[in-house]
C-alpha cells in the first residue's frame, strides 16, 4: 500500500518530488522497522504498539525531536490514506504524540565583538554612515524593535529628558531611557539630517530624506554585523536579542528588561536568562574552590 499512498500523492495531493522523497523515506523506514522486529510484515498491519515502538527506536538513535515529529506527520497521513481506502479501521497514531522540541535560544552578539563595531569602527563621515552608527546604537541602546525604530517621529525624542516613545505591538506606547551618549548621537544626526528635504518627521530617514523601510534596515544592520559575528542570523532583531542578554549577564532586573522590550508577559523574557545562566556557570566554574 505504500506504493499506492505515494502515487496518491503524486497524481492527486501534487507533491513535491522532495516531499515525496521524504514521506518514501519514512515509510520504508517503518516497514524495515516492522520486519526487522518480527512482529509484522506490512504497515497496513501495525498497531498503536508497534509505532511507538518504532519512535522509541528513532529517540534512542539520536534522531532529534524535529525528525521524528516529521515521520510521526508521515505515518497520520498513511493511515488517514487507508481509512479511507477502507484497508484498515482503526488508526495506531491515533493516541500518538508528537515530541516536545525545545525553542532554540535567540541569538546575540558577544559584547567584545559589537564593541568593536560601536567604539572602533570608523563610520563614513557624511550623512549615510552618520544615520548608519545611529541607527546600530539604537538598536542595540534600546532594545526596540525594527518596526518601532522606523516609525519614530522626531517629537517622539526627548533629548532634554533623554527618553524616547516608542509605539509597539498592538500600538501599545512605552517611554524608554538613553544614555547620554546616545543623545549626544542623536543631536548630531540631526544636525547632519538638515541638508535634506524631509517631507515628514520621521526620525531615521534614507539618502533622499523619506522614511526608512525594513530592508534598508536589514541590509545596514548586516553590513556591520558581519564584521563582528559568522552568526547565520545577523538583522535588526539580533541587536535586540543582544540589549536584553548584555542586560541580563549584568545583572540586570528581568522585569525591568520586560518593560523595556516592550514584552506583555515575563515568560517572554525569560528566555534571554539562559544566556546569563549559562555565563554564571563559567563565573562560578573558575571563581568558586570547589567549581
Amino acid at each position: 500500500m505504500i506504493d499506492s499512498f505515494l502515487k496518491y500523492l503524486q497524481y492527486e495531493k501534487r507533491c513535491s518530488p522532495h516531499t515525496l522523497t521524504s514521506y518514501q523515506t519514512d515509510l520504508t523506514q517503518f516497514h524495515t522497522y516492522l520486519k526487522d522486529s518480527g512482529e509484522f510484515k506490512e504497515p497496513e498491519l501495525a498497531d498503536f504498539l508497534s509505532v511507538r515502538g518504532w519512535i522509541v527506536s528513532l529517540v534512542d538513535g539520536g534522531i532529534s525531536p524535529k525528525s521524528v515529529n516529521r515521520k510521526i506527520a508521515t505515518l497520520r497521513a498513511f493511515y488517514k490514506y487507508l481509512l479511507k481506502k477502507g484497508v484498515v479501521h482503526d488508526d495506531p497514531t491515533l493516541k500518538v504524540k508528537s515530541l516536545k522540541v525545545g525553542k532554540p535560544l535567540p541569538p546575540f552578539v558577544e559584547e567584545s565583538r559589537l564593541n568593536q563595531i560601536l567604539d572602533t569602527f570608523e563610520f563614513p563621515a557624511e550623512f549615510g554612515g552618520v544615520r548608519d552608527r545611529l541607527v546600530m546604537e539604537l538598536l542595540y541602546g534600546t532594545g526596540m524593535r525594527l518596526s518601532e525604530m522606523i516609525g519614530l517621529r522626531d517629537h517622539e525624542v526627548s533629548l532634554a529628558e533623554r527618553t524616547i516613545k516608542v509605539t509597539g505591538k498592538r500600538n501599545k506606547q512605552r517611554i524608554i531611557p538613553i544614555p547620554a551618549s546616545l543623545t549626544g548621537r542623536i543631536s548630531h544626526y540631526l544636525d547632519c539630517r538638515k541638508a535634506l528635504t524631509c517631507a515628514e518627521p520621521w526620525l531615521i530617514v534614507t539618502d533622499d530624506g523619506k522614511q526608512a523601510y525594513p530592508m534598508m534596515i536589514y541590509r545596514l544592520v548586516r553590513k556591520y554585523l558581519d564584521l563582528a559575528t559568522t552568526h547565520e542570523r545577523r538583522s535588526p532583531h539580533v541587536l535586540r536579542h543582544t540589549f536584553a542578554t548584555h542586560l541580563l549577564n549584568r545583572g540586570a532586573d528581568l522585569n525591568a528588561v520586560k518593560d523595556l522590550l516592550g514584552h506583555t508577559s515575563l515568560a517572554a523574557t525569560q528566555v534571554y536568562t539562559h544566556h546569563s545562566i549559562t555565563r554564571l556557570k563559567e563565573i562560578y566554574e573558575k571563581a568558586h574552590p570547589k567549581g
